[in-house]
Formats: C-alpha cells, sequence, structure tokens
C-alpha cells in the first residue's frame, strides 16, 4: 500500500492515530551516488508519500522533539530520511502503542515500521525486515539495585518486571517461573504497558522492581535519572533490529535492503549512531528475515 503524495502533514487514520511530519533528522545533503541506480530500478517511490508506524518514547531512537513535540527526532526518524532521500520518496508517521505497529502494517495502514523493532522469527511469521543493528539488551532498575538483579535468571525470583506488551523480554522473563518455583521461590510477574516511557515511571515509582529493554533506552533513562535508576547489567541478545515491511510489499523490502546497505557503505549509519549518542559497534549488515 501506498499512500498518496500529499506533504508533510496527516489526519487521522482508522486506528486513532494522526500521521506527523520529520523535523530535526540528519541527513547528507544529497543522496549517495550510489543510490541513483537503486532509485533507478525502484522507480514507483519517487515522489510518494510512504507513512511509517512507530512508537515515539524510545530517546535517541524516536521521541518527541523537545523544540517542537508535533514532530519526531532520534537515529531511527534521521534513517527514514536517509532511506527516504535515497528512493526520492516522502513520509508521515503514524504514532500507537507498540502492540499496534506489526498489525497496523499487516492491516495496510501503514508502508513500514522504523521503530527499534526486533526482527525475530516470531514477528517474521507476519511481516517481513530489513535489519540494521545487533541488540544487546539492559536492565534498568533504583539505584543501588535492592533485589540485586544481575541477568535473565534467578535473580529476576519474585521481582516485578516493566515490559512493553510484545516485547521479546516478556517471554524471556515469563520462561523463569518454573525454575523459581522449584527452588522454592516466588516467580517474577510481568506487568505490560504500552511503550518504554511507562515501564521507566514503573520503575522509578517503585511499582516495578526492573525492566529490560535495548542498552541504549536503559542508558538514557539512567542518563534523565542519575540519581534514581541505573543500569544493572548489559546483556546481548541473538536479535537484531530491523525495519519491518508488510509481505506483500516485496519490491518496498528490497528497495529499502539495497538503500541500508548504501547508506552503510557511505559510512551515514554509524554517523547517525554517533549524532544520537548510540554505539557505532552497533551496526549490522543488512539482512533480509522472512
Amino acid at each position: 500500500m501506498l499512500a498518496a503524495a500529499c506533504g508533510g502533514g496527516g489526519t487521522s487514520s482508522s486506528t486513532g492515530s494522526s500521521t506527523k511530519p520529520a523535523a530535526g533528522t540528519a541527513s547528507s545533503a544529497t543522496a549517495p551516488a550510489g543510490c541513483g541506480p537503486i532509485a533507478k530500478k525502484y522507480p514507483q517511490f519517487k515522489g510518494k508519500t510512504l507513512v511509517d508506524a512507530l512508537t515515539p518514547f524510545t530517546p535517541g531512537y524516536e521521541a518527541a522533539n523537545p523544540s517542537n513535540p508535533s514532530t519526531y527526532v532520534g537515529f531511527d526518524v534521521s534513517l527514514l530520511h536517509e532511506i527516504s532521500n535515497c528512493l526520492g520518496f516522502k513520509y508521515t508517521f503514524k504514532p500507537m502503542a507498540f502492540s499496534s505497529l506489526i498489525p497496523t502494517l499487516q492491516a495496510g495502514q501503514a508502508n513500514l515500521v522504523i521503530s527499534d523493532i526486533f526482527a525475530t522469527k516470531q514477528r517474521a511469521k507476519a511481516v517481513n525486515f530489513v535489519t540494521y543493528e545487533k541488540v544487546d539488551d539492559g536492565i534498568l532498575v533504583r539505584k543501588g539495585n535492592p533485589l540485586h538483579i544481575t541477568a535473565f535468571n534467578m535473580s529476576m525470583c519474585g521481582a516485578r518486571a516493566a515490559e512493553n506488551t510484545g516485547f521479546v523480554e516478556v517471554p524471556l522473563v515469563e520462561k523463569l517461573a518454573p525454575a523459581c518455583r522449584a527452588a522454592g521461590k516466588p516467580a517474577p510477574v510481568v506487568q505490560q504497558y504500552g511503550n518504554n516511557a511507562d515501564c521507566i515511571q514503573a520503575v522509578l515509582a517503585g511499582r516495578a522492581d526492573f525492566y529490560a529493554n535495548d542498552v541504549n533506552t536503559v542508558v538514557s533513562a539512567v542518563k534523565a535519572h542519575p540519581g534514581q535508576l541505573q543500569k544493572a547489567a548489559t546483556l546481548q541478545l541473538p536479535f537484531s533490529v530491523g525495519i519491518a515491511i508488510a509481505k506483500p510489499e516485496t519490491a518496498l523490502l528490497k528497495a529499502v535492503d539495497a538503500s541500508v546497505k548504501q547508506i552503510q557503505a557511505d559510512g551515514i549509519e554509524k554517523k547517525l549512531l554517533a549524532k544520537w549518542g548510540l554505539s557505532t559497534g552497533s551496526q549490522e549488515t543488512p539482512t533480509i528475515v522472512s
């Protein structure tokens, strides 16, 4: 599904979310020379306006612009800008809860999801992905780590986890229950929220004991609340961050894959990672996961 070309702003959708223009993105002055052949191979996207579904509560990746809350900024926003620059399309955003991202894509109400989403095998049954970043998870706890949580292990028994609905961390915590009970300890309890901000607030307010997510999100939370929060651990997960695209949109999938490869070849992705305070070592050669 391609939205009709219409400029930056947007109207409310059937999901109750509205589209927004991008602002403050970091981009190269012109498309990389290598994008010329890619745009020529996929001319159907030039001049079109695509819709990116996102959950804009992850500082560093996608969040409201403090200078203009009607727009979004972050690494993912900047990466989308570079992809649009390469293929010649315009874009708007459709904000929503994380659990609505894939259903919205499947329903044809968005063209792609660039929103710090992990390209898991389970999700790839519903949509396709182009990966672009490795995944390191962090565990956020209150200052002093009172429960001495160290990993997805027995240290989480009896703890209250604040997690995003649909995130991979939910089953990682839940599967600890049998081992905890076998050891005579209570199982961890998972509280599910609609976005990162609410999860972090649950830990701050003492309603939850920890929050596990992408390490950059955890580090950003600690920087925002250094006297109240800390990172208990960094763990490597067997996933990649990816751009989700509906199964029928094979041309868009291949065009995005080629564009991200060119953006990486020109060193642009690493510059964007550095600009937004993220690890340049997390860049990953794009792979299609389907």
